[in-house]
């Protein structure tokens, strides 16, 4: 049964699966405590910004003694529900598509892709990742008999919203959209969606302005 979430910014609800895992490479190296420095260091945001998502949970650790590394895994392994698994659905089988479904959240064993829809099917595909794929006239049918009412979205743009109205209408409640496209659904639908030409034009933003940062401090320096 989910554990009740006191209601968290969303920048710290993103950052909860990233917690889970660094935590647990701690526990697999057999640390009994970490400190906010330490798990700053090792996942390169703010020791502050720790804390303060952490807060949001009440006191998870102890002034002069850090915070209990079983403890923790054990708490957000409750939070994030990573003892029940969830199975989700793939839409859209072409290169960014397949490519889940050969890589199926292997760091991620709570979670796996047990089915695929795409126009073209594709035979070989399947018998690589043994996940069957569909024709999307099956869409209803097959996310009933498998019980799934979370899709990973990787149809081309053109067809993005018109597969999510159909999505929406056969009663999907999380669309993880990977087309560019902003997707228009009821507040009773939740949609993430990771537009990978954005992130990159970001990357390339922020690379370019540590570049001039870099160079006006050698000015300064000089």
């Amino acid at each position: 049964m989910t554990e009740e979430i006191p209601k968290i910014p969303q920048a710290t609800s993103k950052r909860l699966p990233l917690y889970y895992r660094f935590l647990q490479n701690f526990a697999n190296a057999e640390k009994k405590r970490v400190s906010s420095s330490e798990l700053s260091e090792a996942m390169k945001i703010d020791a502050a910004t720790i804390r303060r998502d952490f807060s949001h949970f009440g006191a998870l650790g102890r002034k002069g003694y850090g915070y209990d590394v079983d403890y923790l895994v054990s708490f957000f392994r409750r939070i994030l529900d990573q003892d029940e698994e969830t199975d989700v659905a793939l839409v859209g089988v072409g290169g960014l598509g397949g490519a889940f479904l050969k890589y199926n959240f292997h760091k991620n064993h709570n979670t796996r892709i047990v089915v695929a829809f795409d126009p073209k099917g594709s035979k070989d595909v399947e018998q690589n990742v043994g996940i069957p794929i569909f024709k999307p006239d099956m869409l209803e049918v097959k996310l009933k008999e498998y019980q799934i009412d979370l899709v990973i979205l990787t149809v081309p743009a053109s067809e993005a919203q018109e597969v999510t109205d159909h999505l929406v209408d056969i009663g999907v409640k999380g669309i993880l959209n990977f087309t560019p496209v902003r997707l228009s659904t009821p507040e009773s639908v939740r949609v993430h969606t990771i537009d990978l030409s954005v992130e990159l034009q970001t990357l390339i933003y922020f690379m370019k302005n540590d570049v001039k940062d870099s160079k006006l401090s050698s000015r300064v320096d000089s």
